[in-house]
């Protein structure tokens, strides 16, 4: 076995997770459909040859994606084998949620690397494609019962060998759309972001040589597992318990518990849901590779120093009850699958806040809220807008929760209101933080925002929204207080209207002119309130990030009008609740 030098070692990761981070690159700039393009709904990597474990990833891509990407690379494996594969020069596509993970929009091309007639190693890369047929334009059916009533899903097939489309492929995919153009271009995306990424690999391999790099790749998955060993032995043994719920599933308004037990004993841990919800009717399954790639972003958080790669889940076993929420079969759906795997991640915040209250992490928004509309143009063509939308994070123990950020899933954006409102006729009304919507603490939570479109369509638009935190909000911890829930309505011709399943509506005709509103959540608070600094908060106040009203409320401070702190009333306040 070849054995590197630390600097040898640190130059050839750095060359590896740059091939990963061109290949983001090029999808990104070439890609069709905004949430690509702009929101960075990508993920590419490099996977073992054998195992489909993640070796590298780029930085700019969903880690979600990364650690689900390596079911999907051993989806792959296993048919190609079944084949008599895999071959030199092909490369395989497939959306299958239930071998892959996440859901039907979320298209991956998996291809094999090949060194002088041996494979070494897989690029895999994946994008969520604007539409891909259901019954809902975008994909995002709140009241689907069956992955049919999703999109179109397709199992491992050979898309192309040595460059050339296999054309019946092809015609399925793009028969089994509204915006065939899109997907079109996203998909030469795809395949280009491959090519690139394979010549980048070979150029690597050819100046550096396989067994060097094939031991750079070891080592660091070495580090990865060897790092998380330490991480876990530093924390006290122990079990901790968390519980955390989803709204409803979008069919039956009852509250959906996600339960976690964690054991922490020496250099592993164990993460036990038992006691999670059954699989649900509605679409807030998640398949089993979707909820361990979920834990691994969940410790990634957690452990940032442990390098990105499958050996930090060495250390962990992760057990998931069958039948659960979280174990999902086909046909279960599962288009909401990212707010079940946000409360997944929340439930290990909630649990590691216990083990570690250095690492402590208040609850995000955690929720998406994924916002379909769509209508016809005046030459009768499809528009279909898919987006999602930002939220407060949580607050740690050094900090306030950042304002109107990404959820913890993803690096993903939110697509800027120009590019929106240049591709689709809407008009956006209000883009604004979301005062008193940060939970309390010593470090406060960041804030939500209020979203507020018109539709300009002269003839109207369909909204379908698939969203959660609206009964349940986000969490604080030691100490701190709730953010505010998610709030969405929308405007009929007798006034404002809100969803009787709260975060999930379905079906809303909207008339040119007619609005719709979300309020996102904030992030949970981190301490107690009547610690933070009075100027701290009056601060706050002075941005109009809390009303004078929640300042005396939530922490015992008395701003007075021009936004100075009057220091005796202040003081008669806390001394009061202390009392």
């Amino acid at each position: 076995m070849t054995t590197l030098d630390p600097v040898t070692l640190a130059v050839l990761k750095g060359k590896l997770e740059q091939i990963a981070d061109e290949m983001d690159a090029t999808l990104a700039r070439s890609a069709f459909n905004p949430i690509i393009a702009e929101a960075r709904d990508l993920s590419h990597g490099l996977y073992h040859a054998e195992t489909g474990a993640t070796l590298v990833q780029g930085s700019s891509g969903l880690p979600i994606f990364v650690g689900a990407t390596s079911f999907a690379v051993r989806a792959v494996i296993d048919e190609a084998a079944r084949r008599g594969g895999p071959h030199a020069g092909e490369t395989w596509a497939f959306n299958d949620p239930y071998l892959g993970g996440t859901h039907l929009n979320d298209m991956r091309l998996v291809r094999p690397v090949f060194r002088r007639g041996r494979l070494f190693c897989w690029l895999a890369s994946v994008a969520h494609w604007l539409d891909f047929g259901g019954a809902v334009p975008g994909g995002y059916n709140p009241q689907a019962t069956e992955s049919h009533q999703e999109s179109v899903r397709i199992p491992p097939v050979v898309l192309a060998q040595h460059g050339a489309l296999d054309e019946d492929v092809l015609a399925i995919l793009q028969a089994n759309t509204r915006t065939p153009h899109a997907n079109w271009g996203d998909l030469n995306g795809q395949l280009n972001a491959l090519d690139l990424g394979e010549r980048r690999l070979s150029a690597l391999l050819d100046d550096a040589g396989e067994e060097r790099v094939s031991a750079a790749l070891a080592a660091l998955t070495a580090r990865a597992e060897a790092m998380m060993r330490e991480a876990l032995r530093r924390l006290p043994d122990g079990t901790h318990v968390a519980e955390d719920f989803l709204d409803n599933d979008g069919i039956d308004a009852a509250p959906l518990p996600i339960r976690l037990r964690l054991t922490i004993a020496g250099d592993r841990a164990e993460l036990d849901f038992s006691g999670t919800a059954a699989a649900c009717a509605g679409p807030l399954n998640i398949s089993r590779p979707t909820a361990i790639a979920a834990c691994y972003v969940a410790l990634k958080h957690l452990f940032p120093e442990v390098p990105a790669n499958g050996g930090c889940l060495a250390p962990i076993t992760i057990s998931i009850p069958e039948g659960s929420i979280l174990a999902a079969e086909a046909p279960r759906p599962v288009a909401g699958y990212t707010e079940t795997i946000l409360r997944v991640i929340d439930v290990i915040f909630r649990a590691f806040a216990e083990a570690a209250p250095d690492r402590a992490i208040a609850g995000p928004f955690a929720t998406i809220n994924a916002l379909s509309i769509s209508g016809r143009r005046a030459d009768a063509s499809r528009w279909v807008m898919f987006c999602f939308f930002g939220g407060g994070l949580g607050a740690t123990p050094q900090s306030d929760g950042l304002n109107h950020g990404n959820n913890p899933i993803s690096t993903a954006t939110m697509p800027p209101l120009e590019i929106l409102e240049a591709s689709y006729p809407i008009r956006f009304t209000q883009w604004a933080l979301r005062p008193d919507s940060a939970g309390a603490g010593m470090h406060r939570g960041g804030l939500g925002a209020i979203y507020e479109m018109a539709i300009e369509d002269e003839g109207g638009a369909e909204a379908f929204l698939l969203g959660d935190r609206g009964l349940h909000p986000p969490f604080g911890v030691a100490g701190g207080g709730p953010a505010s829930a998610n709030r969405f309505s929308w405007e009929t011709e007798q006034g404002w209207r809100s969803s009787p399943m709260v975060s999930k509506a379905f079906g809303l005709r909207l008339a040119r002119g007619q609005r719709l509103r979300l309020e996102t959540p904030g992030g949970g608070g981190w301490g107690e309130p009547f610690q933070r600094d009075p100027a701290r908060v009056a601060r706050d106040v002075r941005l109009g990030y809390a009303t004078r009203e929640a300042a005396r409320d939530a922490y015992g401070v008395d701003v007075l009008p021009d936004g100075s702190v009057d220091a005796e009333a202040t003081a008669a306040l806390r001394q009061g609740r202390a009392s």
